[in-house]
């Protein structure tokens, strides 16, 4: 067991900016997916301040803001989330995981990486924006959800139903996702790869092991069948896109005997797939594969993303140059890693660009961040809206 700090606060000798010490205020909040615990209130309010139109959204146990500031386009939306991931084990780490505690220049807590510091960064950004340039052309929002980390039905997607309803077009969307590699703002992230996952039920026949003629093993009938799926190449993928593939997530099987034959195994899977392939596709290939090996199997299906790729654009290009006037860095744009609620963003015509902190220790035991790098990427952000909008003449 990791020997326990103390419980601190930001001490004033760091003399602590604002995006850190909002990081501070949101990392306190148990947000644990669906629950907000009042984050997007605290955001609201400060939102408000700057001029600000807030709505709140309950949707089911899920909490969404939506804060838009002008009225005309093009529209700048800063897309982030509240929840977080469950910690894990608190005794693993080296300080409770909602004690937000500053140790050496980081800043240790569940969601600093993935992703309150993000949104506390792009939070500040709006409101020194907004104070610097109150004549701004266009229009800048925020949206959050506290639904990212969870099913992500009641997020994202189901405010931008309530806005496409009433004719409320995004032309930008940067996404505080975590992105950055070994420095802040070497990567940037301009499209996904596709997410279709499976949950297989395979039937057997339970019987004694010693006589195995007369029962049917489900887990053999699996290992056929998924043994050569996952040797399988999918595609090769293509200058944007990394190849296709298939992971097993969790298979369980199994009486609690060791002399029993199971009559059932359930076996998940996921494929992130590239455009060189497509879902219906996949799912025939699983089946026909299933179907091929005598394998009697049911599988519910569920698609989560169809991939996308924002073209090269004013979005990236305000990006790149932002970046680059700040870190020196010239970002590399990558379409690899996971999900995002960006995928939910792009169908209605958007350029969505992802820029967050560095992802070494997302969803980690004793997950933190730079300091120097939180207060760093909320000036990244408001350079942007400073490209993007800038001030009326």
């Amino acid at each position: 067991m990791k020997r326990r700090a103390p419980r601190a606060d930001p001490p004033a000798s760091l003399e602590p900016g604002p995006t850190l010490a909002l990081a501070h205020d949101l990392l306190a909040r148990r947000s644990i997916t669906p629950a907000d615990d009042g984050c997007q209130a605290v955001i609201g309010e400060r939102l408000a301040a700057a001029g600000f139109a807030c709505e709140h959204f309950r949707d089911e146990a899920v909490s969404n803001l939506w804060a838009r500031a002008g009225r005309a386009s093009p529209l700048l939306v800063f897309l982030g989330h509240t929840d977080v991931v469950p910690p894990g084990p608190e005794q693993a780490w080296s300080t409770p995981p909602f004690s937000p505690t500053v140790r050496d220049g980081r800043l240790y807590a569940r969601g600093a990486t993935d992703m309150k510091g993000a949104v506390a960064a792009f939070v500040i950004a709006c409101e020194r924006f907004r104070a610097r340039h109150p004549r701004h052309r266009g229009s800048l929002a925020v949206l959050l959800t506290s639904d990212e980390e969870g099913p992500a039905l009641d997020g994202t997607a189901r405010v931008l139903e309530r806005l496409d309803a009433r004719g409320e077009r995004i032309d930008f969307c940067l996404v505080g996702e975590p992105s950055s590699s070994v420095r802040l703002g070497d990567v940037v992230k301009v499209g996904r790869r596709g997410s279709l996952s499976g949950v297989a039920r395979i039937q057997g026949k339970q019987g004694h092991v010693a006589y195995p003629a007369l029962a049917e093993n489900p887990i053999h009938g699996f290992l056929r069948a998924f043994g050569e799926l996952a040797q399988r190449t999918w595609d090769a993928g293509n200058d944007d896109f990394p190849p296709t593939s298939l992971q097993l997530s969790n298979v369980s099987a199994g009486s609690g005997a060791d002399n029993v034959i199971p009559d059932t195994l359930e076996a998940r899977f996921n494929f992130r797939y590239s455009p060189a392939s497509d879902a219906d596709t996949l799912r025939e290939c699983v089946e026909a594969t299933l179907a091929r090996h005598a394998v009697r199997a049911t599988i519910e299906w569920t698609h989560g993303a169809r991939p996308f790729r924002t073209p090269d654009g004013e979005l990236l290009a305000a990006v790149r140059r932002a970046i680059h006037e700040l870190t020196g860095l010239d970002p590399e744009a990558s379409t690899a890693g996971g999900t995002s609620d960006g995928r939910f963003v792009a169908p209605y015509g958007a350029q969505v660009v992802e820029l967050g902190l560095r992802h070494a220790t997302a969803h980690q035991v004793d997950e933190h961040i730079a300091c120097a790098d939180l207060e760093r990427l909320s000036t990244v952000y408001e350079r942007v809206a400073e490209h993007l909008l800038g001030s009326r003449r």
